[in-house]
């Protein structure tokens, strides 16, 4: 199975990074891929065995899902590592420098849609969440 990685350099603090990252009521304002789509509702377990879940949903009604994982390890301000429901895995590693944050993340690609399109959509999130994390 191919992996994936993205990164983001977010000029902020760790902590509170972490708070944005993982606050469903932050969750919410930042977890989307374009426009025209939108989290109306998160949800966030965040211990090891816990499970998150995130409702993502086209603005227009026509198509939804449920991204839900469960939590691996978390080692809080610094990693995130969960496994989705069909079993592929993701970790997220949070490594502060002076001024910002540098997220990177790798995930395991899914057979479906072709690897460019995944890590454009993953990519676009985590710069969604650069701009929502540096504005706030």
């Amino acid at each position: 199975m191919e992996r994936i990685t993205i990164k983001a350099n977010v000029k902020s603090s760790a902590k509170k990074v972490w708070e944005l990252w993982t606050n469903p009521k932050h969750i919410v304002k930042w977890n989307t891929a374009s426009e025209d789509w939108h989290t109306p509702r998160a949800e966030n377990d965040l211990r090891v065995g816990g499970q998150f879940l995130s409702r993502m949903e086209a603005k227009d009604g026509s198509f939804g899902f449920d991204f839900i994982g469960i939590y691996d390890e978390v080692e809080p301000l610094k990693r995130i590592a969960y496994t989705m429901e069909d079993g592929r895995k993701a970790e997220i590693d949070f490594k502060e420098n002076q001024e910002s944050v540098e997220i990177i993340t790798v995930f395991d690609a899914e057979s479906q849609n072709p690897i460019d399109m995944q890590r454009t959509g993953w990519q676009a999130i985590l710069d969604n969440f650069k701009i929502y994390a540096e504005s706030n």
